[in-house]
């Protein structure tokens, strides 16, 4: 049984195509593995499919390459690690940040924020690219992991 999937040229241009739709990237380098219905990993090293197919049928492959996005609803929301690697395509649904709101946002929390837009914003402070949140009428949703998040001060 496969538990990762290595998506081929046109499951691959169909990922692109949302990507290019929603932040206007054009492509992506390297391999792009499905784990599970939602999360894409980006895989850019030595081995070709058929040695990551032996590969799987000896031992169980947890993850291969680094997470870069989820599918949510049809539409594709970038970890942080992917708006970074992907950083020098991105030309739209940028938001940018002040410092005070990026410091809350790397808290985890969410920022009250009327944006005009409904849907996955990228959140970029300076020349950082933070990960996305989901711009709704009222506010931005953060989705930067508990583990992840910047801790409070002790006064």
């Amino acid at each position: 049984m496969s538990y990762i999937k290595i998506l081929n040229k046109t499951e691959k241009a169909r990922i692109e195509e949302q990507l290019d739709k929603q932040f206007g990237i054009k492509t992506i380098p390297g391999m792009i593995i499905m784990r599970g219905e939602e999360r894409l990993f980006l895989f850019s090293g030595n081995l070709n499919e058929n040695e990551i197919d032996k590969l799987e049928k000896c031992t169980f492959i947890e993850r291969m390459g680094v997470y870069f996005a989820k599918l949510v609803d049809g539409k594709i929301r970038l970890s942080i690690e992917g708006s970074q690697i992907l950083k020098e395509q991105i030309t739209k649904n940028i938001f940018e940040l002040n410092s005070s709101q990026a410091e809350e946002w790397m808290k985890g929390r969410e920022l009250p924020i009327k944006t005009g837009v409904n849907g996955f914003l990228i959140m970029k402070h300076k020349e950082d690219f933070l990960g996305t949140g989901k711009a709704s009428d009222e506010k931005i949703g953060n989705f930067i992991p508990k583990n992840r998040r910047l801790k409070e001060r002790q006064q």
